[in-house]
């Protein structure tokens, strides 16, 4: 039984596959925080907004990761997910199949209100950790972010979640 399973929600890359900053940030958290005994699931697949290459996101997270040292042979399947509600469904849809203690999703500090609403709804039986990491963006582009996460929680507080 892995201690826990380490979940790192996916971000941008470009469309030859180099992974943007938010992203990097989050895999690099995940490197601190893995243990040899713990499993790794990465998320993210393709969508206009985050990643138009021709691999799913989740692959050159893989690639990054295993480049700073994780063996193989720690990775679950990935959620190919399109947002952040494919995210935590197709992350409990690969859970189902094994056994772990805690369950520690990594995002970054503009997108943990979302992720827990959701992630809190859908794998609620889940011993849930969140690992928040501090985007190192500029002035400019957290407003934008954070505009953007406001509404994406005041339509799921207004209309619900759907999944």
């Amino acid at each position: 039984m892995s201690t826990k399973v380490i979940v790192v929600l996916g971000a941008t890359n470009s469309p030859s596959g180099e992974l943007g900053t938010t992203a990097k940030e989050r895999l690099n958290a995940c490197v601190e925080l893995f243990d040899k005994e713990d499993l790794i699931l990465c998320t993210g697949g393709w969508g206009n907004h985050f990643n138009t290459s021709e691999q799913p996101h989740a692959f050159y997270a893989k690639e990054y990761l295993i480049k700073k040292g994780v063996e193989n042979a720690a990775f679950l399947p990935f959620a190919l997910s399109n947002n952040t509600v494919e995210d935590a469904v197709k992350i409990k849809e690969i859970l189902a199949a094994i056994l772990y203690e805690k369950l520690v999703i990594i995002t970054s500090d503009f997108h943990l209100k979302r992720v827990q609403l959701i992630f809190d709804k859908i794998v609620k039986e889940c011993n849930i950790e969140y690992c928040c990491v501090k985007s190192k963006m500029s002035k400019e582009e957290r407003i934008n972010i954070v505009k953007h996460e406001n509404n994406a929680l005041k339509k799921i507080q207004e209309n619900g979640l759907y999944f």
